[in-house]
């Protein structure tokens, strides 16, 4: 028989948990605003800092190897894609970049944020037992995104067949001119705080240093909201691994998909995800091919942050989201549909998981060559 107070001490345990469930709530709105105010302030900026910048800015996505590794390599130090495409989204819509040109940018963004979990593998690089199946997991991402890129890239260089997609259902959820416009009430809210930004630094500084010290300023909003929103939500979803592990093992592979997807749109990163599966595959408790699916999700879900930052643009930002939304459909389309080329980047990251367990340095190696080597070189050279 339950006492009055273990119903009391219950009830004040059940009052606890949603109050701090409502303050999450509200940090999160308060969050997401201050990252809208950064995407916008961003946009203004690169008008402040003259033609000049524009062009040269324009001149180097002209070579869409520079604009892969430059997405790439930013990626990487950001250690968040969505703070990369949030980028890109506020350069396009401002006009500092064109659509073409930051379409490599966005697939080098993909590619960059897949470190971050071939990076907690390592921790596991003394136990052999573990090593070969987390390192295995963690290279999913990596060699999934890696496969993608190399026939999305040259097919949307020979045909642009991102750019026509992107931007036909960019106009088309726009209304065409009509919609531009359109008084969005998320860009009504937004545009006071802007406004005063910019103000604040154009009444003490001037031109190209005006425009700079707003970027410094739009980037730190962007990144700070971003990386509170991570921190907040990962306690959320660490406290229910047991949860996540069920569901992920009780599905089907697109079950999983969608999983993947909700859950990186709920932490707003996809790296978080992957890298909460390695430690699951390091225990043995998922497999490869298990996590596969969830990662698929997880680069899917990560396109909602570009999807958000465009609601306080154009036409033109809400394209190149797009772009990065239907690059990771496509991908799924390419690399999941169909069993038997499901079973490559899976037999990929085997073979690679092989090689390192023999020689350690290999996976060290891998990670340095990858995602650091390869794009800082190509962004020095190009």
């Amino acid at each position: 028989m339950t006492s009055q107070s273990d119903i009391q001490i219950k009830g004040a345990f059940l009052k606890n948990e949603a109050f701090d469930l409502l303050l999450r709530f509200l940090m999160i709105v308060a969050l997401l605003y201050l990252f809208l105010v950064g995407v916008s302030t961003l946009g203004g900026s690169f008008k402040l800092m003259g033609g000049g910048f524009a062009k040269s800015l324009l001149n180097v996505t002209s070579n869409p190897f520079m604009g892969l590794f430059s997405g790439m390599f930013a990626t990487v130090l950001f250690q968040s894609s969505s703070v990369t495409t949030s980028i890109i989204v506020g350069l396009v819509a401002s006009g500092a970049l064109p659509l073409g040109g930051a379409i490599p940018m966005v697939m080098g963004a993909n590619l960059g944020t897949s470190v971050t979990n071939t990076l907690v593998s390592l921790g596991y690089i003394k136990n052999q037992k573990h090593f070969r199946d987390a390192f295995a997991a963690a290279t999913v991402h990596d060699i999934f995104n890696i496969l993608t890129v190399s026939i999305l890239l040259p097919l949307e260089l020979t045909f642009g067949f991102l750019e026509k997609m992107a931007g036909s259902l960019a106009g088309f959820l726009y209304g065409g001119s009509a919609a531009m416009t359109y008084k969005s009430p998320i860009k009504a809210a937004i545009k006071p705080v802007s406004k005063g930004i910019t103000s604040l630094v154009t009444n003490s500084f001037e031109g190209p240093i005006a425009g700079g010290i707003l970027v410094l300023i739009a980037a730190a909003l962007i990144i700070t909201a971003l990386g509170f929103i991570v921190k907040i939500m990962k306690v959320v979803v660490e406290s229910n691994k047991g949860q996540i592990i069920e569901n992920l093992l009780s599905k089907n592979g697109y079950i999983a998909i969608f999983f993947g997807t909700i859950l990186t749109i709920a932490v707003q990163s996809s790296s978080i995800t992957t890298s909460l599966l390695v430690p699951m595959a390091g225990a043995g408790v998922l497999t490869i091919e298990s996590i596969l699916p969830v990662t698929i999700g997880a680069n899917i879900g990560t396109t909602a942050t570009a999807l958000l930052a465009a609601l306080t643009g154009n036409v033109h930002g809400l394209a190149i989201a797009l772009v990065h939304f239907i690059f990771n459909i496509a991908g799924m389309l390419l690399w999941y549909v169909h069993p038997k080329l499901r079973s490559v980047p899976i037999s990929l990251c085997n073979k690679l998981a092989e090689l390192t367990l023999r020689n350690r340095l290999n996976g060290i190696a891998y990670i340095i060559l990858v995602f650091f080597l390869i794009p800082f070189t190509f962004t020095l050279l190009l």
